[in-house]
């Protein structure tokens, strides 16, 4: 068997639980990588990272580089003499670093590979209206998520699913399969399956302002999978047109509604409390929502002092 020492390299929420894990399964941790504090805030001070946090509350080594090829750090990594890179939501590693440890430098991605490589599969495998993904251990390589197979384990996505409650799952999921991974690795006992180059496959782009933004056009279910896709973060976000203002808004929550109607497609009804916006084939129901400087909030507190003139509508 063979004796690990692990460098672990992530920055969110969802790499926390992974090095969690690892610590619960008694693993020696030789370093962690994470990303440099950021300001944030109204009062913009410096802010660590979800896994520095948790690292230094294992009072492990950290390292918080700006550049990754820089040699000072360079220099710090190869110090802490591992065999094994763990990497998890973190960024692009340069070959000098991916390639430094014994048994090389794996990445657990949230999709199926080679299915939704890229920056966002969480969001785009519910934006998609699928009804599955899972998660993958592969070897990094030059590319980006393209790297040799470890191993997959395939989840289910209900037709309610938010990307949060997805990226809950796969976050659990995803630790346990890291485990699976790093025990494989120790006994030498790994199958690798090459990622295939010649066909095409679905892809996960980074999100933007443009392919956040509800087209209410689009039916029913394409609209509710954006938005649900999109929740709770970056949140999909739409113009409201309101007594002859126009907003841009976002929309946290919401549910559909199939049934027959007349209405303009973005017409806003509000009925007992309840935002309703029509689509092709139905409603999609507003749950919470933020206006333009102010708190998210849900539908009822919103009417309680906001007022949808006949003429509003979302566009």
């Amino acid at each position: 068997m063979r004796d690990l020492r692990i460098v672990f390299m992530g920055t969110p929420d969802f790499a926390v639980e992974t090095l969690k894990t690892i610590i619960e399964h008694n693993y020696n941790v030789a370093g962690v990588i994470t990303a440099p504090d950021k300001p944030a805030g109204r009062g913009r001070k410096l802010r660590a990272s979800a896994v520095k946090e948790y690292a230094l509350s294992q009072n492990l080594t950290i390292l918080q580089p700006t550049n990754l090829k820089d040699e000072s750090f360079i220099e710090e990594l190869r110090s802490l003499n591992a065999n094994l890179n763990i990497v998890v939501a973190f960024r692009m590693l340069p070959k000098v670093v991916w390639d430094m440890p014994e048994y090389g430098t794996f990445n657990l991605h949230a999709s199926l590979l080679p299915d939704y490589r890229g920056a966002a599969p969480i969001n785009w495998a519910v934006i998609n209206g699928e009804q599955k993904t899972g998660i993958t251990t592969f070897f990094i390589d030059e590319k980006i998520d393209t790297g040799h197979i470890i191993l997959q384990n395939e989840v289910s996505i209900a037709p309610t699913d938010t990307a949060g409650v997805l990226h809950d799952t796969l976050m659990t999921e995803g630790a346990q399969l890291v485990i699976e991974t790093i025990k494989a690795i120790e006994n030498d006992n790994i199958t690798l399956q090459p990622q295939p180059k010649d066909a095409s496959f679905k892809t996960a782009y980074k999100l933007n302002r443009e392919n956040t933004k509800i087209d209410w056009n689009a039916d029913l279910e394409t609209t509710y999978n954006l938005i649900r896709g999109l929740s709770p973060y970056p949140a999909a976000w739409t113009l409201l047109y309101n007594k002859g203002e126009e907003q841009s808004i976002k929309i946290y929550d919401a549910n559909c509604e199939k049934e027959n109607h007349t209405h303009e497609t973005g017409k806003i009804i509000v009925e007992d409390s309840i935002i309703k916006v029509a689509v092709k084939e139905g409603y999609i129901i507003v749950n919470k929502l933020q206006l333009p400087g102010k708190k998210a909030m849900d539908a009822k507190s919103l009417l309680n002092g906001y007022v949808f003139y006949r003429d509003a509508k979302m566009g």
